[in-house]
């Protein structure tokens, strides 16, 4: 069901937020200049017009934005947001709240609810806002940096003996959930053999090591067809699709080798993807890259997408650049970027500076900006 517009009407015996906090406070003053309802409507169109009533569109958006303002993760925004009154004013409520009406799970489901397409309209509404508050100047979206980097899954490193572990460990309980009578779970057993197999590994005995991952994956291979032979006529249509999901995964988890593409690196998350971007301190980072576009002078995100796949960076530029122009309805005339976007082939109008080592003889405006490519790697 569509979100309910929060009661307007103030309590009689509790103050007022308005009454308390400083209007010049620069929260209040961006609270005031967005206009919620354009997001109202863009939200509103996720929902059906039965069942209960979806979370307030003003308190999520808001969250969505403190959360990248001050760098916070899901449960500590929502922590913070019960301490400061002054975002909880900017989310929209009139009195001080002492619990969040949201528990931070809610922030996930609700950005796979909207869906990519939408939250990408709600930035290039903030964009508008920002050049309408001259917070920003068409000027500086002129000169841009852009880079990429990776966008890191909450998952453990993924070995083979826990993956195998995991996925005999989601079989059983869906198996369970489903009523089906398996011959053996292996819980213990398979418990056991994942402690082994560590404590081998960490001892140097890889030999032994590799051998309880063999009977990790032997076990696993035991539950998968166990299951296939009595699966059928068991449990609802919901709960026989999200079976059949989990066996897909196990007989691709079952037949990758070293060497295999698009392997499984999480069972909760199989769409994780491996990238190595040359890091002293961390060779793999497990997640999905990502581009962003920042404006050289103060930093603010212009653009940023998803790279499924794994492309090489120079050839996202074009479409970083066009999805800039796009968001801003501002032509890029200079973009600056890192030497992985060597070979680029850029096709548009912008003219593309590949930052290495800059020449003596650069203009002194040019070689200024070089330098402030670099402003975006902690961005």
């Amino acid at each position: 069901m569509k979100p309910k517009r929060p009661d307007s009407q103030p309590s009689l015996f509790c103050a007022s937020l308005d009454q308390i906090l400083n209007p010049d406070h620069p929260l209040l003053i961006l609270g005031r200049k967005i206009d919620w309802s354009q997001f109202e409507e863009l939200a509103a169109q996720t929902y059906s017009d039965e069942g209960r009533p979806g979370c307030n569109t003003r308190l999520m958006i808001g969250l969505l934005y403190l959360k990248h303002a001050f760098d916070q993760s899901d449960e500590s925004v929502v922590a913070r947001w019960v301490e400061n009154p002054y975002w909880q004013a900017f989310c929209g409520m009139q009195e001080m709240q002492h619990d969040c009406p949201i528990d931070p799970s809610s922030l996930s489901r609700w950005r796979k609810r909207v869906g990519a397409d939408r939250l990408e309209k709600m930035l290039q509404m903030a964009i508008k806002v920002a050049l309408e508050m001259k917070a920003l100047s068409p000027a500086e979206v002129t000169k841009v940096n852009v880079d990429t980097t990776v966008q890191e899954k909450a998952i453990a490193f993924p070995t083979d003996a826990r993956l195998y572990h995991k996925m005999r460990v989601a079989l059983v309980r869906q198996a369970m959930k489903m009523g089906i009578p398996l011959r053996q779970s292996y819980r213990f057993v398979g418990k056991r053999y994942l402690f082994k197999q560590a404590r081998y590994a960490h001892a140097r005995q890889m030999k032994r090591a590799a051998k309880m991952t063999r009977k990790l994956k032997t076990i696993l291979g035991r539950v998968v067809r166990d299951i296939e032979r009595k699966s059928e006529q068991c449990g609802t249509v919901v709960e026989q699709v999200g079976l059949d999901h989990l066996l897909q995964i196990a007989h691709k988890l079952l037949v990758q080798t070293r060497t295999s593409k698009n392997k499984i690196y999480s069972i909760h998350a199989p769409e994780v993807e491996c990238l190595a971007k040359g890091k002293a301190h961390k060779r793999y980072e497990f997640g999905c890259k990502v581009s962003f576009v920042a404006i050289s002078k103060n930093n603010w995100i212009v653009g940023a997408q998803a790279l499924h796949g794994n492309p090489y960076d120079g050839h996202t530029l074009t479409n970083a650049l066009t999805h800039c122009e796009d968001l801003t309805s501002v032509k890029v005339s200079d973009a600056f970027c890192d030497q992985g976007y060597r070979g680029h082939k850029h096709a548009g109008e912008a003219k593309v500076h590949i930052v290495a080592r800059i020449p003596r003889k650069t203009e002194r405006t040019l070689r200024r900006l070089m330098l402030r490519r670099a402003a975006i790697e902690p961005t």
